[in-house]
């Protein structure tokens, strides 16, 4: 079992940044890809950016390509979302997730998820 734990979200102005960061339990970490979804009000939750157990894989949402970076210290247990230029409509809740097959979907662990508001 993995519990993921977000933090690092609040209020930010259009063109600010935010550092998210998602700390995970037990030792099996470095084991897991990890991933950063979002879900907007009224919206489905959608794939934002993830990183392979390695670090050496990245993937980013096409509306965040360029803004956003993922990134992990297995030593921590911890992936963080550097997150810059933000726009308003970024506002949403993010979700940490862990352990999928593919980067992309079919996470098995979430955390809570940490509300990021962008106000224009």
């Amino acid at each position: 079992q993995v519990q993921l734990v977000e933090s690092g979200g609040g209020l930010v102005q259009a063109g600010g940044s935010l550092r998210l960061s998602c700390v995970a339990s037990g030792r099996t970490f470095r084991r897991y890809a990890m991933g950063w979804f979002r879900q907007a009000p009224g919206k489905e939750r959608e794939f934002v950016a993830a990183i392979s157990w390695s670090g050496g894989i990245t993937y980013y949402a096409d509306s965040v390509k360029g803004r956003f970076t993922i990134s992990r210290d297995n030593a921590k247990n911890t992936v963080y979302l550097q997150m810059n230029t933000l726009k308003p409509e970024d506002t949403a809740v993010y979700y940490c997730a862990a352990d999928s097959a593919d980067l992309k979907s079919r996470y098995n662990y979430w955390g809570q998820g940490t509300q990021v508001t962008v106000s224009s």
